[in-house]
Formats: C-alpha cells, sequence, structure tokens
C-alpha cells in the first residue's frame, strides 16, 4: 500500500503542475507578455486549488470510488486543454475568460486529489507521518516537473502532446487503484471502461497533435503554413501565400517578403553612411540572415559576428531553399560566425570591439526580451564598442507606440550614447521606427550606399529623420532592469492599437 501511495502522490503533483505549466507557456505564446501571463495563470490555479481542498469535506462517502472519477476527469481535461485552447484561439469570444475557466477547472479538480486520497488512507490504514510522507512526495513530483518541462517536454514533445502524456498518466493512476481494491468499489466495470475510453481519447490526440495544430494554425493565419516548429524558445511558423512568404514568431509576423527590404534597408544602410570604419560587425538577432544580407553587400566589411538565441531560426534561415533565396545565402558567407546565446550573457562576457552593431531584436512585448532594451543592457553593450563605433536598434512603431518608441531613445541617452531616431514605412507594419546611437559624435562619414538597393538611398535619408506631431517625441522614462517601463508603455499603446 505504501508504494502504490507514493507512486499516485508521485504522479498526481508531477501532472498538476505540468498543467500549470503548459497553460503558462501556452498563455505566453498567444498573448505576449510571459510574466504576466505566468503570475496570473499561477495565481487563477492555486486559488481554484484551495477551492478544491474546501470542497474535499463534502466527500464523505465511497472515497475511492470518488478519487478514481476525480482522476479519469483531471486526466481528461488536463490532457485536452492545450489542443482546446489552440483551438478556440481564433474563435472564442473571449479568449482569456476561456483560459481561465479552463485553468480554474483544472485546478480545482487537481486540489480535490490529494485530501481525498489523504483521507482514504487515514480513515482505512495507520500510516506512520502520513502528511510529511506524502507531501515529500507531492514536493519531488513537482521538481521533477519543473525540470524536465523546458528541457525535455516542450522541445521534444510540445505542449499538445505534453498535456496527452500527463493526462494518461493521471488515467493511468485511476486505473492501477482500480485494479488494486476492484472488488470494494462499486460501478467498478463502469470506471474501467470510462478510464480506457478517456486513455484511448488522449492517444488519438496525442498521434494527431501535428494535424491538430496545423489545422489550428490554418484558422490563425491567412495563408497556408508550409513549415511549423516549436523550439524551445518559440513558436515558428511560415506561410506562403501567391505573393509572398510570411515569418511569425508566437503568432506575431516578423517579416513578409514583399516588402522586407525595406524594413532591413533602413536598418542597415543608415548607419554604414555613418560609420567611418566597418571591418567588424555584430548582429544581434537577426537569425533570419536579412541584416546580414544587407551587411555582405559592402565589399570593406571583413567579419560579421551573429548573435541569436534559437539554433532552430538560424538553421531554418541556413538550410530552407526558399530562405536562403531570400537572404542570399548570407548565413553560409565565410564571413559570418553563428553564435546561438542568449544577447544579454553574451554581451556581459564578450571583449571584442564592432565597429558596427545592427540590434534586431524582437518588439519587447514581454520581460524576457524587454531585458535586452534596458540600461543595463545598453551599458554592457558598450564595452563591445570604440569611440567611433555605430549602433542601430529596430524601436517598433513611433506612430501606434510613441512612448516605447521613444523610450529606446531615452534609454540609450541615458546610458551616455548621442542618437539619431528615424522611421520609415514598411506596408506590413506601417511607420516602423529605428534609433541611432554612438558613443562618440554622430557624423555621416559616407556620401553613397551599395548600387541595387530597392528601396533606400542617401538622399532619403534626411526625410526618415523628420517626426510629424503625432510621432513627436515625448517625456518618458529610462527602460531599466528592475522596473521594464518600455514593456508597460509597448503593451498599453500596442494593446489599444489592436482593441
Amino acid at each position: 500500500m505504501e508504494v502504490l501511495l507514493l507512486f499516485s502522490v508521485f504522479v498526481i503533483a508531477t501532472c498538476g503542475l505540468i498543467y500549470e505549466l503548459v497553460a503558462g507557456t501556452l498563455a505566453s505564446y498567444l498573448l505576449g507578455d510571459s510574466v504576466t501571463q505566468f503570475s496570473t495563470i499561477i495565481g487563477v490555479y492555486l486559488f481554484a486549488m484551495g477551492i478544491g481542498a474546501w470542497l474535499s469535506r463534502f466527500f464523505k462517502k465511497e472515497l475511492l470510488s470518488w478519487f478514481i472519477q476525480l482522476e479519469i476527469l483531471v486526466g481528461f481535461v488536463g490532457g485536452i486543454s492545450s489542443a482546446a485552447l489552440f483551438l478556440l484561439f481564433e474563435h472564442a469570444l473571449s479568449f482569456r475568460l476561456v483560459l481561465y475557466l479552463l485553468v480554474g477547472l483544472t485546478g480545482t479538480l487537481v486540489g480535490l486529489e490529494l485530501p481525498l486520497l489523504m483521507n482514504i488512507l487515514k480513515n482505512r490504514y495507520e500510516f506512520r507521518d502520513l502528511v510529511s510522507r506524502v507531501f515529500t512526495f507531492d514536493y519531488i513530483g513537482a521538481l521533477l516537473a519543473s525540470i524536465v518541462f523546458p528541457l525535455l517536454l516542450v522541445p521534444h514533445l510540445g505542449l499538445i502532446r505534453t498535456s496527452c502524456f500527463f493526462g494518461i498518466l493521471n488515467v493511468l493512476v485511476a486505473l492501477i487503484v482500480l485494479v488494486k481494491f476492484r472488488q470494494e468499489i462499486k460501478w467498478a466495470a463502469y470506471l474501467k471502461i470510462k478510464a480506457v475510453a478517456v486513455i484511448v481519447c488522449l492517444a488519438g490526440i496525442f498521434f494527431q497533435a501535428d494535424a491538430i495544430m496545423s489545422f489550428a494554425e490554418g484558422m490563425a493565419f491567412r495563408d497556408p503554413v508550409i513549415f511549423a516548429h516549436t523550439s524551445p524558445y518559440q513558436r515558428i511558423v511560415l506561410t506562403s501565400g501567391k505573393s509572398d512568404l510570411r515569418l511569425y514568431l508566437n503568432g506575431n509576423l516578423q517579416f513578409s517578403s514583399s516588402d522586407e527590404y525595406r524594413y532591413h534597408e533602413a536598418l542597415v544602410h543608415p548607419v554604414m553612411m555613418y560609420s567611418g570604419r566597418r571591418q567588424r560587425a555584430l548582429v544581434l538577432g537577426g537569425g533570419d540572415g536579412m541584416a546580414a544580407r544587407e551587411l555582405l553587400k559592402y565589399p570593406d566589411v571583413e567579419h560579421i559576428t551573429l548573435v541569436d538565441l534559437d539554433p532552430a531560426m538560424t538553421r531554418l534561415f541556413k538550410g530552407n531553399t526558399l530562405l536562403t533565396k531570400l537572404n542570399a545565402h548570407s548565413l553560409q558567407s565565410p564571413k559570418l560566425s553563428i553564435v546561438n546565446a542568449d544577447a544579454f550573457q553574451w554581451i556581459k562576457e564578450n571583449k571584442d570591439p564592432y565597429d558596427v552593431v545592427i540590434i534586431d531584436f524582437p518588439d519587447p512585448g514581454n520581460y524576457a526580451v524587454g531585458k535586452l532594451y534596458t540600461t543595463a543592457f545598453y551599458r554592457h553593450l558598450r564595452r563591445s564598442l570604440n569611440n567611433n563605433s555605430v549602433v542601430v536598434v529596430q524601436s517598433t512603431s513611433p506612430y501606434v507606440a510613441p512612448r516605447a518608441f521613444w523610450c529606446v531613445d531615452t534609454t540609450l541617452r541615458a546610458c551616455g550614447y548621442q542618437t539619431i531616431p528615424y522611421h520609415t514605412y514598411v506596408p506590413s507594419f506601417g511607420e516602423w521606427g529605428y534609433v541611432m546611437a554612438s558613443p562618440g559624435a554622430l557624423h555621416q562619414q559616407q556620401d553613397s550606399v551599395p548600387e541595387g538597393l530597392r528601396y533606400f538611398a542617401a538622399g532619403v535619408f534626411p526625410q526618415m529623420r523628420l517626426f510629424t506631431a503625432d510621432m513627436d517625441k515625448r517625456e518618458v522614462r529610462p527602460n531599466q532592469l528592475n522596473n521594464q517601463v518600455l514593456v508597460q508603455y509597448f503593451e498599453d499603446e500596442w494593446g489599444r492599437y489592436q482593441e
């Protein structure tokens, strides 16, 4: 009996935390702002567990039967949660309401599990130090879940299969208890059929996870999905329409092949005009190779270091023929070295100076990305520059999110950089902003750009530096690591725009 108890507690604790982690991860994928999503999911889940623990007081008879039914129900609800949420994302009137209702239901059911199990043992068996042993294995199960979830489950199974797998484990606990005590349980045959049916259902979802995900993404994106992959860091989706390829990360458009040249030419060529020396270039982010493509148009660029967190991104844009055609095989250039690392940690440790730095991070929609726009990051970056080095930072839309845009400029200035903010129009995104910066004075050094550019020309840049009243400078605070006001500005302004 002791072995069965410890096994049940261990599995229950592991499954319960997995459902919580799945919900938080899925919410951050679909809704952004991972800190907010995980904080609210954890709060709702723990509150619901408290409700479940309180409700356990009303279960006084047929505890074994109730426990078995509860495990089957927890396994079913937790197991289908990811697939259901992905499918409902584009269609629910209020996805957040659906999300929190499902999290609350799962948490309530999980909160019932341990009190019921402990009451069963308390009433039927003498088990020394029952509470301490139960909670010891509960915490061990939670530790295991927190380790295997990011390292093994998300990268190798994905969210849908992970939910199904642990849902099946929950139901197997019910079956084991059912077999052990079948003589004492009413409707044992019915419960066994019910458990087997749920396992078959979850197994079917497990093996059809890719098809379910493709169907859900097919509803979310306007064009057919030709590539989809969940890495440990993000969901990567590539769509192909009649006129363009589109890259989405966690559901957010990153570029359209029809007009990405406007974005990348505006990102790279102004900073090259202001650089007196251009032999060594650093690209932070930019795993698609487009910024590197523009840098390689300059014969005096001798070496490019590209630092991107996700090896899945750089592998994709290095090996997919559609994408290598788009980035002109830049990631295969002998002049370029790829480093897959967290840019914040890498820049802290780097000691090599660079003449030009292109910072092409995603928008600061969550705190994990927001740290790459902080005073702390820009001060670490200073050690990788000389006084004449020139940096450019993609800085979101000055029209949609003017406070967020000017926060990037203010943060760089707070770190002692001289800055030149500018913007351009990219049809897929609208008006888009950049901030050029240098530890020293910024003066145009070159009067020409490479031949064959489709958009940018030296004479265009003075116009790009002009801001109309609806985009003009705002008084904002610098973005610091301990407050991340930039993320708040970004969420507030883009949230209003998307409503």
